[in-house]
């Protein structure tokens, strides 16, 4: 991690020291306190343990097909068309058109940039013009303060007034360096806005698909019990059954049907979401729908290179940002502790008319040269100082953490990518067994050799495992958008408008 170095000494006393260090600073022009250098990025070549196979298992449905992690390649910025639906790619761009949340991260970064420029300002003099006429009277107990006898006149002055701050020790120099850093944590942040955007909106695409699956599924199983309801009926009618197993079947009907509400409440709710995230209000639907079907499961999924995941990860480069500010705050404490110089001047005019305010012996100067350094504070820039320093240990600290998380992130996407193929593969196999046993089950019951109880639990159990496969699809899509927002969004591979400045734009 990053160490303190290269630090001046900051004893209690400043004697003898000032002076040395004036001497160097001057002779050699550079910044003190420490120069960032950036944390090396860990030396790893895999995300997970072994146990993590290259490859998904693979099932016989839609959206059960094997993916592979492709070591090594690349991710696209435009990552979210790998799920091959035109819907969702429009859906995407809209919300990034008209989403009021990138609109706030742009004029963040902006405000940081422009406040960079304003303290490099520093670096250079100020010069200020005034002009100040006056019409006056002074008391003829004193002498006339011109030349003339005259005690009531007119007077006229403009002058020119230069002030500059010599950046000695490099203050401002760290200044700019911790605006920089505070810059970059906007721009990355940005970014991370952008691919949090995005990703919110597939995410809420995946779950519009599931609610609408779990509702066709819960449908399905209506129809299932109310066909069978209408047969307990009939065998009710001719005797072929008792009062008990006709209330039982309605139960199951009412039952079934009470899962409907829930989810259709939640769908609305989705949408609800999705207009949000595209910038709109609730009342205007989204055009577009999503089912299961409707979504490719992407074959390849590209993780890269685990070293150059500190790269990749935004919320890594706004921590490695804020270490960079923190870092250039303890240079700005230091400097100010040591001798602070100014140099003033003005150039102007004075005269009873303008015409007359640079002729003759008119005009004035002055140059004025300071030196100022604190002498008591009771501790107050020392403190301060140890106050940077601590802000720039925790800084690293939460660094450190945020890398560890990052690798953690992945290590859990992967995996659950892998889980979630092979529960779809369990949630399949147990759909078509229950569906199985169901069939056979209402074929017994139609001719009587199985009692309601049977009928019902083999409803209970198709239904539990028909919501099961419909929600491991839908993990299956939702856990590779997630792989691919912790593997960083592939921000790094989208085009920089072609106006946009260096400083506005992410870097690598």
């Amino acid at each position: 991690m990053t160490p303190l170095d290269r630090r001046i000494p900051c004893p209690r006393s400043f004697t003898g020291v000032v002076t040395a260090v004036t001497t160097i600073a001057l002779v050699s022009g550079c910044a003190v306190g420490p120069n960032f250098r950036r944390p090396a990025a860990p030396a790893v070549d895999s995300y997970a343990r072994p146990s993590l196979a290259p490859t998904t298992v693979s099932t016989d449905v839609p959206g059960g097909e094997a993916q592979r992690f492709a070591q090594g390649s690349d991710i696209a910025h435009d990552w979210w068309t790998l799920f091959e639906s035109p819907e969702l790619n429009a859906l995407v761009e809209e919300a990034l058109r008209a989403s009021p949340t990138l609109v706030a991260a742009e004029r963040a970064l902006r405000q940081a940039t422009e406040l960079v420029a304003a303290q490099r300002g520093l670096f250079f003099p100020t010069v200020q013009g005034s002009f100040s006429p006056s019409y006056q009277r002074v008391s003829s107990t004193l002498s006339p303060p011109l030349s003339s006898p005259q005690f009531t006149y007119s007077l006229f002055t403009a002058q020119l007034s230069l002030a500059y701050t010599p950046d000695v020790f490099g203050g401002n120099r760290r200044q700019v360096e911790a605006l920089l850093g505070q810059a970059g944590v906007q721009r990355f942040q940005l970014g991370a806005a952008y691919l949090a955007l995005t990703s919110s909106v597939v995410a809420a695409a995946v779950q519009e698909a599931s609610l609408r699956g779990q509702i066709a599924a819960a449908e399905e199983i209506i129809a299932i019990v109310d066909r069978s309801l209408g047969l307990v009926r009939r065998q009710f009618e001719l005797g072929a059954v008792a009062g008990l197993d006709v209330a039982a079947q309605e139960a199951a009907l009412a039952q079934a049907q009470q899962t409907l509400p829930p989810l259709r409440k939640q769908l609305e709710q989705n949408r609800n979401l999705l207009t949000t995230l595209v910038g709109r209000l609730p009342s205007d639907d989204p055009r577009e729908t999503f089912e299961l079907a409707s979504l490719r499961l992407p074959r390849e999924l590209p993780v890269g290179v685990p070293s150059r995941l500190v790269e990749q990860r935004l919320d890594v480069r706004v921590a490695e940002e804020t270490l960079r500010a923190a870092s250039a705050q303890v240079g700005v404490a230091v400097a100010s502790r040591l001798p602070q110089f100014t140099i003033t001047g003005t150039y102007g005019g004075m005269s009873t008319s303008v015409s007359q305010m640079f002729a003759n012996g008119n005009p004035f100067w002055t140059i004025i040269g300071s030196v100022a350094q604190s002498i008591f504070d009771a501790g107050t820039l020392w403190h301060r100082q140890r106050a940077a320093e601590a802000a720039f240990e925790q800084a690293a600290a939460q660094y450190r953490s945020t890398v560890l998380a990052a690798f953690q992130g992945v290590a859990d996407a992967l995996y659950a990518v892998q889980a979630d193929a092979e529960s779809l593969k369990a949630a399949v196999a147990a759909e078509r067994a229950t569906k199985a046993s169901l069939d056979i089950t209402v074929r017994a019951q139609q001719l009587g050799a199985v009692n309601y109880l049977a009928l019902l639990s083999a409803q209970q159990a198709y239904q539990q495992a028909l919501l099961a496969r419909v929600q491991a699809q839908a993990s299956r899509l939702a856990d590779t958008a997630v792989l691919f927002h912790a593997l960083g969004g592939g921000w790094w591979n989208r085009p920089a408008p072609a106006a946009q400045t260096s400083e506005g734009a992410p870097e690598r």
